[in-house]
C-alpha cells in the first residue's frame, strides 16, 4: 500500500537580507515526506537544515517556490492560519527543552492542550498517556529544576506528542545530552514513530541521531547533496 505524502517541497528558495544583498539559505530544494517517516536533515552548520525545518513548521515562509504541509501552502498562510496549523498538527522539540520553570511536568505537557477545544478530563487522560510513553510517571509533580537533562528532554517529547500531531520537528534534540540519555531519547521517539505513525523530521549533525534515521537528506550550501533511504518505513 502506497504511503500518503504529507509534505511536498518544490523549487524552494529562502533568502535573508544581508547588507545590500541577500544570503541564500536554501537554493532550489525539491523533496517530500510520507506519513510515518523517521527522517533527518543532516549537514554542517549553515547548510540550511534549521531554515528548512522552520519552513516545514510554518515558522517561516519561502522566498520562492512552494512548501505544502498537510494540504496547506505555507507561503500563503496568514499568521493566524500558520499558528492554527502548528497548534493542531505539528509538534516541536528543541535542543534547549523550552520548558516553563514554574510549571510541573504535568502542567508543561498539558500546556499545548489548553489552546485546543478539550475538556479537563480529556486533557488529563492525554497528559497521562504522554507521560506513560516517555516513562516519567514518577515525576509528574516535579518542576524542571528537579529533573536531569534527559528527563527534561523526555518532558519536551511528551509535550510535543501529547496532541498526537501528524508531524514532529526536532532541531538538534540531543545537543545537550550525554550518549546514554541521547540513546534513550531516540529510542523513545522511534517507538512513538512506530506506534502512532507520526512523521519525525530531525535537523542534526549528531552521529548518534543519524544512526537512528530511516532516511537521511544531506544538505550542503542550501542544496540537497544526497537523499538516501536507510531503512524502509
Amino acid at each position: 500500500m502506497e504511503q500518503s505524502k504529507i509534505i511536498t517541497i518544490k523549487n524552494l528558495v529562502k533568502k535573508f537580507p544581508v547588507g545590500k544583498g541577500f544570503f541564500i539559505a536554501l537554493n532550489g530544494i525539491n523533496t517530500g515526506f510520507e506519513q510515518g517517516e523517521f527522517a533527518g536533515l543532516v549537514g554542517p552548520s549553515g547548510s540550511g537544515k534549521t531554515t528548512l525545518l522552520n519552513i516545514i513548521g510554518s515558522l517561516d515562509s519561502p522566498s520562492e517556490g512552494s512548501a505544502e504541509v498537510l494540504g496547506y501552502s505555507v507561503g500563503s498562510l496568514t499568521h493566524k492560519q500558520a499558528a492554527m496549523l502548528r497548534r493542531q498538527h505539528i509538534g516541536f522539540i528543541f535542543q534547549t527543552f523550552n520548558l516553563l520553570p514554574v510549571y510541573t511536568v504535568f502542567e508543561n505537557i498539558e500546556f499545548p492542550l489548553l489552546l485546543m477545544n478539550m475538556t479537563a478530563t480529556e486533557r488529563t487522560k492525554a497528559v497521562h498517556d504522554a507521560i506513560e510513553w516517555v516513562g516519567l510517571g514518577d515525576k509528574i509533580k516535579s518542576r524542571p529544576a528537579m529533573l536531569s537533562g534527559g528527563e527534561c528532554q523526555r518532558v519536551a517529547i511528551a509535550r510535543a506528542m501529547v496532541k498526537k500531531p501528524e508531524i514532529v520537528l526536532a532541531d538538534e534534540p540531543t545537543a545537550n545530552l550525554d550518549a546514554e540519555n541521547s540513546h534513550h531519547i531516540l529510542q523513545t521517539m522511534e517507538k512513538l514513530n512506530k506506534e502512532l505513525k507520526t512523521t519525525f523530521i530531525f535537523a542534526t549533525h549528531d552521529e548518534k541521531v543519524i544512526n537512528y534515521l530511516h532516511r537521511k537528506i544531506q544538505l550542503f550550501d542550501g542544496k540537497i547533496a544526497k537523499d538516501e533511504l536507510i531503512k524502509s518505513i
